[in-house]
């Protein structure tokens, strides 16, 4: 008879101590592929409503002009046309090595306007700001307005300290340099700069203040799941020399902070069942070592050696902790596939089947049942054969 057929038909005698055996290592298991795809599949929903609010990234010309503080950043170089940024230096920067990492690219023009409500009761001087405003909505999904967001080029989208001082109310016409223009939408106060401006379309803007194709700034968001941020801004950089890219740091640091503290939360949950399994298969193989004093006896009375015994102890415990990793795996993703939508609060994300994972579940599995069980192994083979006879 093989020492694999004696394991097995040790285990099939003690279904009670194989099924505590399996039963404690399939929970290791389970409650680690929960928490392993639970998390990462957290960590990346999380990341992505992170990056839904606003900036990481800001590229400004270099040099000194008109300055202008934009988001606590100073922006300069406003009306120096020769280190100005321009429409090209956009698809200059889609072609950097991560630029998948690139959520939002918002290029804005600035200007100094001057205000006619058409009735001519209000006159001010204001800024103006040229945006595309499919990538702004993007950019800032915490705007809210009153009407609508423009559509055509002559409609204009004002702030809401802009409305008061001028006392314009929606579908009114106003004249920016000359030109009118139609408020189809007023910005309820955000508590930024964004309230003391008035957007524009962006090509619309260059047209009108004769700055064909140039920007004041481009305004980047990065998706910050393991986000290579100083290595995109060095990457930007190379790729704009006349430009200065700064990173936001406070916004990413913020963001990786959240992240992380899930992951060092589930690290932690991992661990502590992980050594309680351990404890659980050695206590069961030691107890069962205890057990069976007559039968190491009988095998050690047809010649069977040490390493015979330790290698039926350990072949027990492989075969059984292989099943508890496999098991578990399924448990794991089946716990994954309830447990991420709670938390995520989105229901759209997909748990995928992972072969590596698989492996890895076993693997661990195996792994932890062979450390847990050497002690008791070695304690049969060393068990004292007249001991071992006398229980015969």
């Amino acid at each position: 008879m093989k020492l694999y057929n004696i394991s097995l038909q040790s285990l099939r005698r003690r279904k009670s101590r194989t099924a505590f055996l399996v039963i404690g290592l399939l929970l290791a298991v389970a409650s680690f592929v929960t928490l392993y795809v639970v998390s990462e599949n957290v960590n990346k929903s999380v990341a992505e409503n992170l990056d839904e609010f606003g900036a990481n990234m800001l590229i400004t010309p270099q040099s000194d002009g008109l300055n202008l503080n934009y988001g606590g950043i100073s922006i300069t170089g406003l009306t120096f046309e020769n280190n100005n940024l321009n429409q090209e230096d956009i698809e200059k920067i889609k072609t950097i090595k991560n630029k998948d990492n690139l959520s939002v690219i918002a290029p804005k023009l600035f200007n100094s306007v001057k205000i006619i409500t058409l009735n001519g009761t209000n006159e001010k001087n204001m800024v103006a700001a040229g945006i595309n405003f499919k990538d702004e909505i993007r950019l800032k999904k915490w705007w809210r307005i009153k009407g609508k967001y423009p559509s055509q080029e002559n409609e204009i989208l004002v702030g809401n300290e802009v409305s008061k001082l001028l006392g314009t109310k929606l579908n009114q016409k106003i004249n920016l340099n000359g030109e009118e223009f139609l408020i189809s939408g007023i910005l309820e106060e955000t508590g930024s700069q964004d309230d003391a401006l008035i957007f524009l379309d962006l090509k619309k803007s260059q047209d009108l203040f004769n700055k064909k194709n140039e920007l004041s700034l481009i305004e980047i968001a990065a998706r910050c799941y393991d986000c290579p941020i100083e290595e995109i801004v060095r990457q930007t950089s190379g790729k704009l020399p006349r430009a200065k890219v700064t990173a936001i740091k406070q916004s990413i640091e913020s963001k990786m902070t959240a992240i992380h503290r899930f992951e060092h939360f589930s690290l932690g949950i991992s661990g502590v069942i992980l050594i309680i399994s351990l404890l659980i298969v050695f206590t069961n193989v030691n107890a069962s070592v205890n057990e069976r004093t007559k039968e190491i006896g009988i095998f050690m009375s047809v010649g069977f050696r040490r390493w015979h015994i330790i290698k039926i102890i350990l072949l027990e415990v492989l075969i059984a902790s292989f099943i508890a990793g496999v098991f578990g795996f399924f448990i794991g993703i089946a716990g994954a596939k309830i447990i991420t939508p709670i938390l995520s609060m989105d229901n759209s994300i997909k748990i995928n089947f992972s072969y590596t994972l698989l492996f890895i579940s076993a693997g661990l599995a195996v792994t932890a049942g062979l450390l847990a069980s050497v002690l008791p192994a070695l304690k049969a083979a060393r068990l004292d054969p007249t001991v071992a006879f006398r229980s015969l």
